[in-house]
């Protein structure tokens, strides 16, 4: 499983420890942490071995292959050693199951994630001068060792194809306008016009529709020792106080036991170096609280902000009103789209229940700071479907440079035609 809590990132062996050290130099998120490359490494004083360990523990992160890291950091073995290691070796002196030798030694499966142009990440600018694009994403340990490019696993069916493209590898045609509301596909019939797609609203929920909905925070942004917090009793808040001093993502999940909501909000948190960088925070909106379920999502899926909207006043926002449902026979086991969607999310390797209510279907806002508005809304049309992340990149750099400032505004709306 791989968690994005801090302690089981970096195991028991060479990284343990290390916590206060990374913590001082701004390292405090395991996707950022990821993002090392040798001259941060230098900086921090890490011996070889603990390079090494890092290196190992990262690709394994990508690959949801953390419960073999103790195992693979314990033999002294570099990644690219054991890369090299004969696949029964890996099986009988590791334990590797058969699909997970496969998933291990495919280099391939992986995708580097980019920074945007011109960036730095925010722990370097704390004690790092800062160094040239290129030089941000050499991962090489020694010229002797691979570059390795990191991200979520990468599946072979073609339903995987746009979500491993960084904001670097995504070109927006000349001429392009967002739309607001998008989704994987169109809607269209299934079972020769049987079945017909629910209605979904075709223009995106106004700014009023969602400002002073109540919530209440379940979880906080996730920061080392802050677990406890998950089971303290925060007051009911307005959301607009969410987003009133930076552009914020909400991702509305429709059930956090299910694997397609777990790999959206996996890979979207995994971008969360880059959303720094941009000014932009990430929460994600629960409609039913479920303790167990909670501390289960939290963080192993999801470090950012969680929040629970009783009511489902976000998840009538994006239907325009109305709840966005679907029946689990219809809108998923007769529905092709929906289960290439499974199959995209059960490529990732990671874990799932069935535990909460499911039919109710979720979505994405990208909200300015402010009363700016709301820049960008995603449905899902399709249980599984996903917002591009190289889209809602865009768009928060959009964002950012039509507002570099952030200064408060009374402007009740939002254009980015």
């Amino acid at each position: 499983m791989a968690s994005f809590a801090m302690d089981e990132f970096l195991g028991d062996g060479e990284l343990k420890g290390l916590i206060p050290k990374l913590l001082s130099c701004g390292w405090d998120d395991v996707p950022t942490i990821k993002m090392m490359n040798s001259e941060d490494m230098d900086h921090l004083h890490l011996t070889q071995q603990q390079k090494d360990a890092l290196e190992l523990r990262s690709y394994l992160h990508d690959r949801a292959l953390m419960e073999y890291a103790d195992r693979l950091e314990a033999s002294g073995k570099s990644l690219v050693e054991l890369l090299s290691t004969n696949t029964v070796v890996l099986s009988s002196q590791f334990g590797m199951k058969r699909g997970h030798v496969v998933r291990f030694v495919d280099r391939a499966s992986a995708c580097r994630i980019s920074m945007p142009p011109n960036s730095t990440l925010p722990a370097r600018q704390k004690s790092i001068p800062v160094v040239s694009k290129n030089e941000v994403f050499d991962r090489s340990i020694t010229p002797r060792r691979m570059q390795m490019a990191r991200s979520p696993l990468r599946g072979s069916s073609k339903y995987e194809m746009s979500i491993e493209q960084s904001e670097l590898d995504y070109k927006i045609k000349e001429g392009y306008v967002f739309k607001g509301v998008v989704a994987a596909e169109p809607a269209e019939p299934w079972l020769c016009g049987c079945i017909q797609p629910p209605p979904i609203a075709d223009d995106v929920a106004p700014y009023g529709s969602i400002e002073n909905i109540s919530v209440q925070k379940l979880a906080p942004e996730y920061k080392v020792g802050m677990e406890r917090l998950v089971i303290a009793k925060a007051p009911p808040m307005k959301a607009s106080d969410l987003w009133r001093n930076k552009p914020t993502i909400l991702l509305c999940i429709r059930r956090p036991g299910c694997i397609m909501c777990r790999a959206e909000a996996h890979q979207l948190y995994a971008r969360k170096p880059i959303f720094d960088v941009l000014g932009v925070q990430l929460i994600a909106v629960l409609h039913e609280q479920i303790e167990s379920e909670v501390k289960d999502f939290w963080p192993r899926y999801w470090g950012g902000t969680v929040i629970l909207d009783r009511n489902l006043d976000f998840y009538r926002a994006l239907g325009g009103g109305e709840l966005l449902k679907d029946k689990f026979v219809s809108g998923f086991l007769l529905n092709r789209r929906a289960i290439g969607n499974y199959r995209r999310a059960r490529a990732t390797g990671l874990e799932y229940n069935y535990t909460g209510e499911g039919e109710i279907k979720g979505g994405l806002f990208v909200v300015a700071s402010g009363r700016r508005g709301i820049a960008y809304q995603f449905i899902e049309r399709n249980f599984g479907d996903w917002a591009p992340v190289s889209e809602v990149i865009e768009i928060c750099s959009r964002i950012q440079n039509l507002f570099p400032n952030q200064e408060e505004s009374n402007t009740a709306s939002f254009s980015l035609a």
